[in-house]
């Protein structure tokens, strides 16, 4: 057991450690860390990627099987109509938890903002602003994504139920399924303008190690 004077010797010398190692830790290795725990955030959202393809697989085949049934086959449409509006609900759980986690995210990455400012060398302090600002473009796409994806999937739900009406015309479902096609086109091109900002993003991040000096592997 140590005595009580030897245990508040070797306290100071440990609390002076880490102060120390907090104090003289450089704006790079800080900026770093920051961007360390943004990926960290992120990776909820790169779960749900592969999941959200197998359910919209799933749903699609689905869809093919209602529209090749006649309506002497309702009961049958029916209850596939229903097994749709189910994974059209697991769509929406899916994507709720993505946007929980680039949410996450984007307040993880609002810290580096002060890191930044901290920066002395002019030109290392323009690309992370640079940095900074591609990321936020990429968090502005990722917003409409989800407002447009979510759109979308309450139209498919609105189709889904259009199906187990008896009396649907052909040029009801015809409407709802234009509306469908103009809203996923929405999403479409979101989706490709936050993977050319999430590139673009990657990119920079890497420009900024290098001109830091940081040995990323």
């Amino acid at each position: 057991m140590l005595k009580k004077g030897k245990a508040i010797i070797l306290l100071l010398i440990l609390m002076s450690f880490v102060m120390s190692g907090c104090i003289n830790k450089e704006p790079e290795q800080k900026m770093y860390d920051a961007l360390e725990k943004v990926v960290a955030a992120e990776q909820v959202f790169k779960e749900q990627q592969d999941p959200l393809v197998q359910i919209e697989q799933q749903e699609k085949k689905i869809y093919d099987e209602i529209i090749s049934l006649s309506m002497k086959e309702f009961d049958k449409i029916k209850k596939l109509s229903n097994e749709a509006i189910d994974l059209v609900e697991q769509r929406k759980a899916h994507m709720e938890k993505e946007r929980e986690s680039i949410v996450q995210s984007k307040q993880e990455f609002e810290k580096t903002e002060d890191i930044i400012n901290s920066f002395d060398d002019s030109t290392l302090k323009k690309t992370a602003e640079d940095l900074y600002g591609i990321m936020t473009e990429r968090y502005d796409v990722h917003d409409e994504l989800y407002t447009n994806y979510i759109a979308s999937i309450e139209l498919d739900k609105e189709l889904y139920e259009l199906f187990k009406q008896e009396d649907v015309t052909i040029e009801q479902l015809e409407a709802q399924i234009a509306k469908i096609n103009d809203s996923y086109e929405k999403v479409l091109n979101d989706n490709e303008q936050f993977n050319v900002k999430t590139e673009e993003y990657n990119e920079a991040k890497l420009n900024f190690y290098k001109e830091a000096g940081i040995d990323v592997k």
